[in-house]
C-alpha cells in the first residue's frame, strides 16, 4: 500500500500476532517508529521505549517497534520468541510489528518511505543499525530521525512539542 504523499497514514504492517496495523488509525497521534533487535548492544533501549510509552501513551504517543535481523543477525527469533523476550525482559506494552527488512530490496515500504523522507547523516538513506528512531507528527508527517545511540529518554522534549 502506498502512502499519502508526505505522510505515513497510507501504510500498513502486521503485528507480531498477525493483526493488521493501520497507520491511518494513528491520525491525530504522535508516532515513534523504531527498528529493534533482541541481541544488540542497544537492546536495553527497550526499557527506555517502554518508559516513553508509559509516560506519553495517554497523551497520544504510539510507539511501534519493528524487529529486524539485517544488522549482525541480532534478531534471529520468530514472532513468538521476540514477543516473549520483549515482555519477559522489558515489560514491553507498546505495539510490536512483525520482523521486517528496513534496507535494500525487500525493505518494508514504510521504511523505504521514512529513510527517503528523513535521510541520515550526510544524506545517507540507509539505516545503519538497530534502534534507529523516526518521530512522526499528528498528521503522519515524519519530522525527525535519531541515531541508534540516541537514548529514548532524550526524545522527551521533541515528543512533548508534538503532543501540544
Amino acid at each position: 500500500m502506498s502512502a499519502t504523499p508526505g505522510s505515513i497514514l497510507g501504510f500498513e504492517a502486521k503485528s507480531l500476532t498477525g493483526e493488521t496495523i493501520r497507520f491511518a488509525d494513528m491520525a491525530g497521534r504522535v508516532v515513534l517508529i523504531v527498528n529493534t533487535a533482541s541481541e544488540c548492544g542497544f537492546t536495553p533501549q527497550y526499557a527506555g521505549l517502554q518508559a516513553l510509552h508509559e509516560a506519553y501513551a495517554e497523551r497520544g504517543l504510539v510507539v511501534v517497534g519493528f524487529p529486524c535481523n539485517q544488522f549482525g543477525g541480532q534478531e534471529p527469533g520468530d514472532a513468538g520468541r521476540i514477543a516473549e523476550f520483549c515482555q519477559r525482559n522489558y515489560g514491553v506494552g507498546f505495539l510490536m510489528a512483525e520482523k521486517v527488512l528496513v534496507n535494500d530490496e525487500g525493505a518494508h515500504p514504510l521504511f523505504t518511505y521514512l529513510t527517503s523522507a528523513l535521510p541520515g547523516v550526510l544524506g545517507s538513506q540507509a539505516i545503519k543499525w538497530n534502534f534507529t528512531k523516526f518521530l512522526i507528527d499528528k498528521a503522519g508527517v515524519p519530522v525527525k530521525r535519531y541515531a541508534p545511540m540516541t537514548p529514548p529518554g532524550d526524545l522527551g522534549d521533541d515528543i512533548e512539542a508534538l503532543l501540544r
